[in-house]
């Protein structure tokens, strides 16, 4: 691959939505070194998301894990822009927009048509789209894969890397050598199935901990002790949920539904009438606890 990849190489890195995750994933590559573009869908929510990265910055300083200089660095080296034409020039664009499939469509179609070198990669954060659908909308497939991180995104060390069936092996290559060499992650490989590895695994545990409130089992802070004090979880499965966003926990339960037909993994009636009702966990200040 040429323009400087293989991984070691990328040095101009792009990400669309300034979000939770996209706001985590360009501070990461930021504070890697990388001239970062973080790109949203006007000015003012780029300006927006700066104040999410400064504000994340801020707290590392704060906990000693990471010094004051190095997060104004980290920052300088950001730019945060309404348009994605300014992703013309990346070597690496990385889709974190809402867990949506016609929204992540549309965002790889103009990315298609935007960024400049055929040896680009368009990486997508998705939890549970195929990779394949979202490469399909481009005219390189092969330059298309998932690299799905876990939030927050500065804290957690591991990526999924999300292979599709017409993802080249350099561009696999490459991409595990940016997670693993360059941002310091923790890369294991899964292939293009709804959940991929952690999702596959987690999301069914989650819904079954919805089913067992639902049902009036047992309350949420007793759900959540018993794994936490009976099974040594640093966090039991509603306050994740509520973290996670309980509107993510209800997209990737459909996804895996529509792609297993699994009924364990259809999200119960509770979880979709909270996210009806906006009732979406830590980001709203309420889901099955309640947050200032």
């Amino acid at each position: 691959m040429s323009d400087g990849l293989p991984g070691g190489g990328i040095r101009r890195v792009g990400v669309v939505g300034g979000g939770q995750m996209g706001a985590g994933i360009a501070e990461v590559c930021a504070r890697a070194g990388l001239d970062t573009v973080l790109c949203e869908v006007d000015a003012v929510a780029a300006r927006t998301a700066r104040e999410r990265v400064a504000s994340s910055l801020d707290r590392a300083v704060r906990r000693g894990k990471l010094e004051e200089a190095q997060a104004r660095a980290a920052l300088a080296r950001m730019v945060f822009s309404g348009s994605l034409e300014d992703l013309a020039d990346r070597q690496l664009v990385v889709e974190a927009v809402v867990e949506n499939p016609a929204a992540k469509t549309e965002v790889f179609a103009a990315l298609d048509k935007i960024v400049e070198s055929p040896d680009a990669i368009l990486a997508t954060n998705t939890s549970s789209i195929p990779v394949m659908r979202l490469g399909m909308a481009t005219s390189r497939a092969d330059r298309v894969i998932g690299l799905h991180f876990f939030n927050p995104v500065p804290v957690l060390p591991l990526v999924e890397v999300v292979t599709s069936l017409h993802t080249a092996p350099e561009t696999v290559a490459a991409t595990e050598e940016f997670a693993t060499r360059t941002l310091g992650k923790t890369a294991i490989r899964s292939q293009d199935r709804a959940g991929f590895v952690v999702n596959a695994l987690l999301v069914p545990y989650l819904l079954s901990a919805v089913r067992m409130t639902e049902s009036g089992f047992a309350s949420p802070a007793d759900v959540d002790a018993g794994m936490e004090l009976g099974c040594a979880h640093p966090m039991g499965p509603l306050r994740l949920a509520d973290l996670i966003g309980l509107d993510t926990v209800a997209s990737i339960a459909r996804s895996l539904y529509e792609e297993f037909k699994e009924p364990l993994y259809a999200p119960p009636p509770l979880l979709q009438r909270m996210v009806e009702a906006g009732l979406l966990g830590r980001k709203t200040g309420r889901g099955f606890y309640l947050y200032e």
